[in-house]
Order: structure tokens, then C-alpha cells, then sequence
């Protein structure tokens, strides 16, 4: 059928068509209770019997022999591997599995095999539409299955235990044997159905990224099969027709797509899942704790404002230490039930018998669905929505339904705004000084409750204004309650049975930092007074966000896991920095508006992020390069305070541009406080610089780069210049005292003070920035050249200046490799294996090799990209450029010989790190390397690799950066030139990639397959 949505489903044998699950429980209870009580005797140990929980969670949908390891481990028995052909008797890992097939073997003869007549009969009726039908099975025994029951000839292709090890497949969760079905059938994985009853299976089906999982819930439950990948759970096969199936193609896909989605709640991955769900809109973004929770082991709630930074002292190893932190501004979410006289619900002791979180991506909703039973077995029913508006940003609502399931009898319902916590979302901070808020004043009455408060040092005001409706239920009785820093509503109501209370609080929020405001209070309270019903809102918020994703989607056919992360990705950078922030004297937050990592302050991943901004909202990036321009002055100070000329702008920036970076660090790993050097990381400038460069480029805002941009290049220029030593006997000039984007190497293995000499990114970025200021000196009016030298002094005889420095700034290579810094290859070599083998997760190697009492500045170790960072950045030809303008001679393989040398001496201690080598790799034309990385990055937040990182805030740079590399590495998108050209390298499951950006005032959108490759003019505007 031309027209048919899918091409194949791959069947899952055991507990999908044929009823031998209970065989293979007996024989693999059979196998392990023998075994186990033979080791019991043996060791004089208590024999601990095989459990239907231990074949479920080790045993079910593995290959044999790796089942038996997996079990194995858990009861901390080693036996060796062996060989497939030790006979049964034998005591190895595969001795045992081929026990195990003899006893399931002998209990196939005696029982023989039960079909699941239902499961026969879609397979009939998908063949008979032409649909293509595989079954794919960890079983060795399935042939011989298939034939007894008549069932053999139903099937395209098998791909069973057999075939398995024959071809070297490996086993579930691994997809492979469904990915080799499909393979063998000439099917794409993404119009491919898998169908499983086991946990291992739908994971393999959910990392094969097929079109459809189908969980079949026999011996599992189906909250746990949709846990760990299924699209659709049933009960039977007989429950799902091939309309269904078509249904899910036609629009479920399409609409897993736009969201993520949780259907458990584990304790332990809360705090990932709440930066995970975070709403926001550029001014604010609040995490997406429940509504029920507070600030706890396992729960964060917190809400942060762009811009909105406090400054505390605390007492840290006998020194007065200041920090800004990004504060925890007030929670505007709580709301909580209680039944009769008992405590109100507590979301971490409750009993949950099911819940589901979604947040839709395409319109800024957080949406839940919850049932909970206490502990008198009354079971209730939440389902609640909440969204920050992107209509307007002082606006956010929720609207929460409640509704009692079996019993009846008073519920109470409290709703309230709350400022009387701490900042303590990052625990390694928590012993410092976090007490940010100050209570001003709270009233609560007529359905409305007000709270405003400061922060306590740089007193900025907050103010929040909140109307509560309650509607369904009749509500019996309202009380209020105020306490400093919180204001209640408490609704009363007679709870019958399946009898829905339904509760709208609508909030307006506004700070003393906002444009136009002088009483936050009075300006929340109009806005509450003018705001329109909760469906209104949302509408007008839904809206906008459609507007945003015309803007910046981008459209993957054939991947639905790298479609769903980018548009997981774009949408936090919204709720990071929006097209509201064009009003707001606000940095981009390393962090986002989602957590207090890194105080929530501004680095240089800038670099990585703007060029999404630049290409998709123009007017949002400038206003990103406008929070550097408003801190000239303090970068200038920096810089006088360094004994140097021009601007030095800081490492870590908060509200006013000074270095916020600490003097010392702690080391989670050993618990002690060290010296901190990273402020010496002077390419932060460097790369302001690249990002007025590249706006400029793609915008051609000339109106920008006169009155802002060329005064801030040239005096990050002015400082690099100054910085720049000569040394007479050489000619060259040596920048010293600096750290690279490494971060590993902070100082010399013997030396007492922090920096180095010579680091070869920041040398080949200060020649790059030194050589194009003349571009930019003569790009710009001759009116503007006048007001910049009367300003601060820049003529084209200082321009000219910079570029004989650049000609001669020191690079240390040997046999076409540079020098990370110049003493870099006499450290010494790591060895890696060794601390894999005994740490495993070496991201963190500094902390590792510290808490040995070693030190990383020892040893050829990078934290992440650091001179393949100039690769990333300028491209290999013009690094090889710029070598030969400085008077080297890099060799045909420069770009080759550099990555093969620093790709295996980086651990990838940052998510950035794989954003870089994923791009490198690429353009090396290994493509597996690049993949692998960009998989990597892509899923970086998602699944948290850096172990709880996420949970204190989402990395904006790897989020952009995998965006942006989708257009350029594999969309092919090149943007260095006067028009936009592309050159397409799809991976292997990317089908067709569509999307737009903006080129100096006109619009260009594109749509690329393997055969084609389509760029359009759309329209030209003033953007």
C-alpha cells in the first residue's frame, strides 16, 4: 500500500506470541536453586532462593548467558565466563545457561507450548495489508517453537538466539536483534513497530528509536513498561488493532515528539526532573517541582528571575568569603489538600498508584495526572497545568483539579505564595551563607493574596500578586493565614465521591528592577486587576509559543530521540532567554532560569549559545551583547587592576560585571577547600569578541557595531596587545598568566601562583581578534572612527600595531602538534585504563587526582576541548592561516594530527566538550566518532550523564550547541560567507532535516534529504 503509515513489526516470541514465559521462570528457578544451594552447602552460607522479582529485574528478555551474569552480580557470585561449548555440568556462566535450555527443553516436551491465539491473529491481519512481520528473540529454542505450533512460515524474518551469535549481535537492551530484523526486511527503524513484554525489550525498542513500542503488560506492570520506553501499553494483543497502529503513526508520533513525558516518580532522579520540566519565558522560569512539595533530599522547588542576584559573606576556612548568588525568588506554585483533621499530603511518604508528567514542548505546558493513597486507603485524584506566560512575562498560572475516588467527607485545600526559604539547591554551597530574602509584607483575603519581599544586600523588591477561583465542589468555609514571608487561602469543602474541586491561581510578578516600575506591588496588583480568565492567558501564551517554533524549530524525519531532545533544547533556551530579554539588562545564565549551579552567573558558553540567537532572534542576541556593553566600565577596571590597558571582562559575571569567581574551591570528593585559579581564563573576552564578530556577520547591524561593538572589541583587543611580552632575543610575543578553556591545567606542576604561558587557544584567538579589528576599523563610518578615537583613543596606527603583534604571537608546536601551553609535552602521560578500571565515571579526573593527592597541571589530561577549541571555533583552514601568517609551517595533516593527539587525552569533564569532538570528528570524516558524541550531548540533560548536575540547573551551551550543530555539521548549513551555502552530511538515521534562520535581514529556510537539498529565499523584512 503507497499510502500505508508503517512497513513492519518485529514480534517479541516469549509472553508476546507463545505463553513460555512460566517455562522459563521454572527452568531458570530450577537452574538457580540448585545451583545456589550447592554454593550455600559449600560455603556454609544461608541459601537465599531465585525470586520471580530476580527473573523480571536480571533474567527476563537477556540472552542466556548474559542473564545468568546479570544475576550473578546481584548475588555477588563470580564465576568464569567459560566457553558456549562447556557442557551442562560444568560450573562457568555459559555451562549454566546450557543447563538452563536442557531443563527448559525437557519442560517444553512435558508441557508443550501455549499460543496467544490474539497475537495470531494481528500478525494474520498486518500480513494480509502487506505489513511485513519479523520476530526477534533472545531465545535459542525459538525456531523450534515456531515450528511445533505451525507458526514458522507467518514470519519474514527470524532473528532468534541463534542468529544472535552467529552474527555477533548483541543482546537486550541492546537493540540489535530488532535493528537486524528491520535491516534484513529493508526497513527504516522509524516506520518499524516493536512489540515486547519485557522491561530489557522496550528498552531496546525505545533505543532503536522504532516508530512504535508496544508493551504487552502479562507479567509486568504496564506503568513500568511505559517507564522504560513503551508507547502503548495493553494487557493483550487483542486489546490493539492495526487502526490503533495507524493512529499512533498518523498522530501520536508526531505528538511524542513535542513532549517528555514521566510516568513514575523516583525520589532519587526528582531534583534531574524538575530542571527537566522547568516552565519559564525569559524572565522567569520556575522548576518543575509539584505543587504539593518544598525544599527537602528530594525536592527543589524555585523560581529565579532573570537578572535578580544577592551578595553574602560567610565564614569558609577562617576567610571572609562573598558570593553572588542567583536567588531563589518566591514560590508562587504551592498548593496542597489535606482530608479531615489529618496532615496535609506529604508527595515523598504517600502512597503513588500512578502518575504522569508531560511537558509540551510546543506550548509551554507542564501538565500532570496523579493518583495517591493514604494511608487509611482513600484514594484521591490530581491533575493539574501550569505554565509561565510567553505573552506576557510577568504572568504564570496553574489551575488544579482534585477529586476524591472512594470516599467522602471534609478536604481541605490550601493555595499560597511563599518567600521564606534559603537558597540550597546546590549542596556544596550549603554551608555557606544563603539567606537571601526579607519579608516586607503579605496580606491574604478575597480569593487574592499579596507577598512582597527583598533581597537582603542588593535590595531589589519582589512582589507577587495572586487571584485565586475555586470552582466545582461547594466550598464550605474560607480561612486565611499570614505569616512573614507567606500568605494562604484554606478552602474547606464537603468532598463527594468522583466530586471534582477545581482551583485557578493566576499570579502576576514584578521586581524593582523592571523597566518602568517603582512600586512592584502596585504594578502586580494592576496587572492582576487587567488579567483575563486562566484560559485566556493560556491561549494568548500557546499562541506566542507557536509563533517561537515557527521561528526556530528544526524538523527531523527518521530519528524521533534526536527530534525530541532538539526541541527539548530550544525550548529551555526560551525559557532561558527570550525575545522578552530584548527589555531586560540580563546575561545568559550558564545554568539557565533553572538552578543555582554556578551561582547562576555568566561564563563564556556564550559562545556556543549565541550564534543560535543570532540565526533565530537577532534582537535577542544583541540584547545578550548589551549586558557586556553596560559592563564596559567594570571590564576596564578589571583590566587597570591587572596593571593592563583596555577591558578584561570577568570569568564568572553576575548583576554588575565584576570577577565573581571564587579564590577557593571545594572538592566534593575530599571535602576540602583549595585554591581556585579559573579566573585566569582570559578567553572569555576572546570570545565576547568572536560573538560581536559573528553578529555583526550575520546581521550586518552596523548601527550596533558603531555605537556598541567596535568599542568593545577594541578594547578587549587593547588588552590582549598589552598583554602580549616581547621577547627580544626571539621577536615573539608570549601572553602569560592564563588559563585555557582546559580547565584541568591551571598552573605550572611547581609554581605557587596560577596561570600559564602561552596557551596555544587563547594566542591563536588573540591573533584572530588583533587581525580582524583593522576589518572591522574599516568597515565602520569615518564618523564613527572619529567618535571612537575621541572616545577611547583608537587610530589606525594602533590598529596596526595589533596585527605586527599578531603576526608574531608564540605557538609551541612539535611534529605539527601545538602545545596545549608552552611546557605542556613535558608533563606526564596518564595511565587512562587504570583509573577507568578503578573509578569508572573519570569525567571529574581533577578531583580524582586530587583527592590521590596528585594534581592534574602533572599530567597531559584536559577537563574538555582546549586547542581543538581554535578548530571549533575558526575552522581548521584559518588556524592553518593564521599559523602561516605567524611564520609557521603547518603540515597537510595539521587539523588530523592535533585531533588524533588531544582526542584521547580529554575526558570530557564537560558537556561542551562533546558539542567540540562531535563537531571535529565530523569534519574529519568520521562520521561513527561524531555520532557517538553528539548522541552523547544530545541526551547530556536528559539522562543526566554527569551524575545529578542537571538537577541544579540545565547546561544552555551543549543545548544550543546541539542545535546548531544539527544545521551546520549535519544539515550542512555554512554561514562564514556573504550568502548562507550548504553542504549536507545526514547521519545514518536522519532522513530529511527542515529549517529556517535569518541572514542579514532575510529569511532562508531549508529542507534536506539524501537527494536533495533545498534553499529558499522566504522573505525579506526588518527582523
Amino acid at each position: 500500500m503507497a499510502d500505508r503509515l508503517f512497513d513492519a513489526v518485529i514480534f517479541d516470541l516469549d509472553g508476546v506470541i507463545t505463553h513460555t514465559a512460566l517455562l522459563h521462570v521454572r527452568a531458570w528457578t530450577q537452574l538457580f536453586d540448585a545451583f545456589l544451594q550447592a554454593v550455600a552447602e559449600r560455603e556454609n552460607q544461608p541459601f537465599t532462593p531465585f525470586t520471580r522479582e530476580d527473573y523480571l529485574s536480571f533474567v527476563d528478555g537477556k540472552p542466556r548467558y548474559d542473564g545468568i551474569v546479570s544475576f550473578l552480580d546481584a548475588r555477588g557470585v563470580v564465576l568464569p565466563y567459560g566457553s558456549p561449548d562447556d557442557p551442562p555440568h560444568k560450573e562457568t556462566v555459559c555451562g549454566l545457561g546450557n543447563r538452563k535450555n536442557d531443563i527448559f527443553n525437557d519442560l517444553l516436551q512435558t508441557e508443550g507450548v501455549t499460543v496467544f491465539p490474539t497475537s495470531v491473529k494481528l500478525i494474520e491481519t498486518l500480513k494480509k495489508k502487506g505489513v511485513k512481520i519479523g520476530v526477534a528473540s533472545s531465545s535459542k529454542n525459538c525456531r523450534n517453537i515456531l515450528e511445533t505450533q505451525g507458526l514458522l512460515d507467518l514470519f519474514d524474518v527470524r532473528v532468534d538466539g541463534e542468529v544472535s551469535e552467529k552474527w555477533g549481535l548483541t543482546g537486550k537492551p541492546a537493540p540489535d536483534i530488532f535493528t537486524a530484523a528491520c535491516d534484513r526486511l529493508g526497513v527504516d527503524y522509524d516506520r518499524a513497530v516493536v512489540v515486547e513484554d519485557a522491561v530489557s525489550g522496550v528498552q531496546a525498542g525505545r533505543d532503536g528509536r522504532f516508530g512504535l513500542v508496544i508493551g504487552v503488560a502479562r507479567e509486568i506492570d504496564g506503568a513500568v513498561l511505559m517507564q522504560n520506553g513503551a508507547d502503548l501499553v495493553v494487557g493483550d494483543l487483542g486489546e490493539i488493532s492495526v487502526a490503533d497502529i495507524e493512529r499512533w503513526f498518523e498522530t501520536g508520533l508526531s505528538a511524542d515528539q513535542w513532549c517528555i513525558t514521566f510516568h513514575d516518580y523516583d525520589k532519587e532522579m526528582e531534583k534531574t526532573r524538575e530542571a527537566l520540566l522547568a516552565v519559564g519565558n525569559g524572565y522567569m522560569g520556575t522548576r518543575g517541582g509539584m505543587e504539593e512539595s518544598s525544599s527537602g533530599q528530594f525536592n527543589y522547588p524555585g523560581t529565579y528571575l532573570a537578572g535578580v542576584f544577592n551578595r553574602l559573606t560567610s565564614r569558609v576556612s577562617g576567610k571572609d568569603i562573598e558570593n553572588e548568588d542567583f536567588v531563589n525568588c518566591p514560590n508562587w506554585l504551592p498548593v496542597n489538600f489535606r482530608i479531615g483533621d489529618d496532615p496535609f499530603m506529604d508527595i515523598n511518604r504517600v502512597a503513588i498508584d500512578s502518575i504522569c508528567r508531560r511537558l509540551d514542548l510546543g506550548t509551554g505546558i507542564l501538565h500532570r495526572d496523579m493518583v495517591v493513597t493514604d494511608t487509611s486507603g482513600r484514594k484521591t485524584r490530581i491533575v493539574s497545568e501550569r505554565f509561565a506566560s510567553m505573552d506576557d512575562p510577568h504572568i504564570c498560572a496553574l489551575r488544579y483539579r482534585l477529586t476524591p475516588l472512594n470516599y467522602q467527607g471534609a478536604v481541605t485545600v490550601s493555595a499560597a505564595i511563599d518567600g521564606t526559604h534559603i537558597n540550597e539547591g546546590v549542596e556544596r554551597y550549603r554551608d555557606l551563607n544563603q539567606k537571601h530574602l526579607e519579608s516586607l509584607s503579605q496580606t491574604a483575603g478575597d480569593n487574592r493574596l499579596l507577598l512582597t519581599v527583598k533581597t537582603t544586600s542588593s535590595n531589589i523588591e519582589i512582589a507577587l500578586v495572586a487571584g485565586i477561583c475555586a470552582s466545582g465542589a461547594p466550598v464550605a468555609a474560607v480561612s486565611h493565614e499570614t505569616s512573614p514571608g507567606r500568605a494562604e487561602i484554606l478552602y474547606t469543602f464537603d468532598a463527594g465521591e468522583n466530586q471534582a474541586f477545581i482551583l485557578e491561581k493566576r499570579v502576576a510578578l514584578y521586581t524593582s528592577k523592571d523597566a518602568g516600575v517603582d512600586d512592584p506591588s502596585e504594578a502586580a496588583g494592576a496587572a492582576m486587576r487587567q488579567m483575563p480568565s486562566f484560559d485566556a492567558v493560556k491561549q494568548a501564551s500557546t499562541s506566542r509559543w507557536a509563533a517561537l517554533w515557527e521561528e526556530m524549530d528544526i524538523r527531523l524525519t527518521g530519528d524521533r530521540f534526536s527530534q525530541k531532545m532538539l526541541r527539548l533544547h530550544m525550548y529551555h533556551l526560551m525559557v532561558s532567554a527570550s525575545p522578552h530579554n530584548v527589555q531586560l539588562d540580563a546575561g545568559m545564565p550558564a545554568r539557565g532560569l533553572h538552578g543555582e549551579a554556578y551561582r547562576g552567573h555568566i561564563f563564556w558558553d556564550e559562545l556556543f549559545i549565541l550564534p543560535f540567537y543570532d540565526l533565530h532572534f537577532p534582537p535577542v542576541a544583541r540584547s545578550l551583547l548589551m549586558y557586556r556593553y553596560r559592563r564596559l566600565d567594570k571590564a576596564r577596571a578589571l583590566a587597570r587592576a591587572e596593571g593592563r590597558r583596555g577591558a578584561m571582562f570577568p570569568w564568572q559575571s553576575g548583576s554588575s560585571g565584576r570577577e565573581e569567581t571564587q579564590v577557593i574551591h571545594l572538592n566534593p570528593m575530599t571535602g576540602k577547600w583549595g585554591p581556585d585559579h579559573s579566573a585566569r581564563q582570559r578567553h572569555v573576552s576572546l570570545a565576547i569578541a568572536f560573538n560581536i564578530w559573528q553578529y555583526y556577520h550575520i546581521t550586518r547591524d552596523t548601527e550596533f557595531m558603531e555605537a556598541f561593538g567596535a568599542e568593545m572589541f577594541f578594547e578587549i583587543c587593547r588588552f590582549f596587545a598589552d598583554m602580549a611580552r616581547l621577547d627580544p632575543d626571539t621577536g615573539r610575543f608570549h601572553i602569560d598568566g592564563v588559563m585555557g578553556p582546559d580547565e584541568f591545567h591551571e598552573k605550572y606542576p611547581e609554581s605557587d601562583s596560577g596561570g600559564l604561558t602561552d596557551n596555544a587557544y587563547t594566542n591563536l584567538m588573540a591573533h584572530w581578534a588583533l587581525v580582524t579589528a583593522g576589518e572591522i576599523y574599516a568597515a565602520i563610518s569615518g564618523p564613527a572612527r572619529k567618535s571612537l578615537h575621541a572616545g577611547i583613543g583608537v587610530d589606525a596606527r594602533e590598529i596596526e600595531q595589533w596585527r605586527n603583534i599578531a603576526a608574531r604571537l608564540n605557538v609551541v608546536m612539535t611534529d605539527d602538534v601545538m602545545a596545549q601551553f608552552d611546557g605542556y609535552f613535558s608533563l606526564a602521560e596518564l595511565d587512562w585504563d587504570h583509573y577507568r578500571g578503578v573509578y569508572g565515571d573519570i569525567h571529574r579526573l581533577d578531583r580524582i587526582l586530587k583527592k590521590e593527592g596528585k594534581s592534574p597541571d602533572q599530567y597531559k589530561v584536559g577537563k574538555q576541548a582546549d586547542v581543538l577549541m581554535a578548530f571549533f571555533v575558526l575552522g581548521d583552514r584559518k588556524v592553518a592561516e593564521i599559523l602561516t601568517t605567524m611564520g609557521y609551517e603547518p603540515g597537510k595533516d595539521f587539523f588530523g594530527e592535533n585531533v588524533a593527539y588531544y582526542m584521547p587525552r580529554t575526558s570530557h569533564g564537560s558537556t561542551l566538550s562533546r558539542v567540540v569532538h562531535s563537531a571535529l570528528a565530523a569534519a574529519q570524516g568520521d562520521a561513527r566518532t561524531s555520532w557517538q558524541f553528539y548522541q552523547e550531548a544530545l541526551a547530556s540533560d536528559y539522562s543526566d550523564i554527569q551524575g545529578g548536575t542537571t538537577g541544579e540547573g540545565i547546561h544552555t551551551g551543549v543545548m544550543a550547541g546541539t542545535a546548531l550543530l544539527a544545521m551546520t555539521t549535519y544539515g550542512g548549513l555554512r554561514i562564514d560567507g556573504e550568502t548562507p551555502r550548504i553542504h549536507p552530511a545526514l547521519p545514518g538515521l536522519w532522513k530529511r532535516i527542515r529549517f529556517g534562520i535569518w541572514f542579514r535581514n532575510v529569511r532562508y529556510e531549508f529542507d534536506i534529504t539524501r537527494s536533495e537539498a533545498i534553499m529558499r529565499k522566504k522573505m525579506n523584512t526588518d527582523h
